[in-house]
């Protein structure tokens, strides 16, 4: 699959948005419910807070294995990411008659580990994991957010359930790049403690469904593979 290169890619934040309880507007819509997750869900939990590893390398291959590989299969995976005919199936085309490396469901692929991997360091303080995520502006906005936090002597303590859903949306090209919007809806258990360990927002217990469209670009004809995270809006 190659939507994401066989380089190092890192998606990088261009707004700079708060991710967890603090920032609701943000993150989009929260429809929580009491529980834990339910024991059959296959995502893995990720304990935000405990250590994470030490590579920040978003690694996909590139090129699709040789049963795969050619027009044919990027075809049908654009057909399958978007209906065969409609407005999105064609800008999907587009872009991947431009960029023959495009493949929908490797950019996914990428999206969503992009997603957990900034959701997760941001949550945690993790400015290291942050700065190779972030463009310098925004890193500037998140390590900001993350020293007003610890000057309050405010910690999150979260786990990142899993995302139920990444789902291309929107699809274009703007002056040369390819605009790609993606619908996450992810769950999150997360709470926000006072410097006495005093819950003040969120709950520990419940489980919050949060819903984030976020817009990533790429320079179609640039070598850098790389794809940024240009804009964010939350849904009511």
């Amino acid at each position: 699959m190659d939507g994401f290169g066989d380089l190092t890619t890192w998606i990088t934040l261009a707004v700079a948005v708060a991710i967890f309880l603090r920032l609701r507007s943000v993150l989009g819509r929260r429809d929580g419910h009491r529980g834990r997750p339910p024991a059959e869900r296959t995502e893995p939990r990720s304990r935000v807070g405990e250590p994470q590893s030490t590579d920040n390398v978003v690694e996909i291959d590139r090129h699709p294995p040789a049963a795969e590989a050619g027009p044919t299969a990027a075809i049908q995976a654009i057909d399958k990411a978007a209906k065969a005919g409609s407005p999105l199936n064609a800008r999907l085309r587009e872009i991947a008659a431009i960029d023959s490396s495009f493949n929908p469901e490797t950019f996914l692929s990428g999206a969503r580990l992009a997603y957990e991997m900034t959701v997760t360091a941001f949550a945690d303080g993790d400015r290291k994991t942050l700065r190779n995520l972030l463009s310098r502006e925004v890193f500037d906005g998140f390590a900001k957010a993350i020293t007003d936090r610890e000057a309050r002597g405010e910690q999150v303590r979260a786990s990142f359930v899993g995302i139920d859903q990444a789902k291309i949306v929107v699809a274009e090209i703007v002056k040369g790049e390819a605009h790609v919007t993606v619908r996450f809806v992810s769950q999150i258990v997360s709470a926000t403690h006072d410097a006495s360990g005093k819950v003040i927002d969120g709950d520990p217990d419940q489980v919050t469904e949060v819903t984030d469209v976020w817009t990533f670009a790429r320079e179609l004809k640039s070598k850098d593979p790389n794809w940024k995270l240009v804009a964010t809006a939350s849904e009511n």
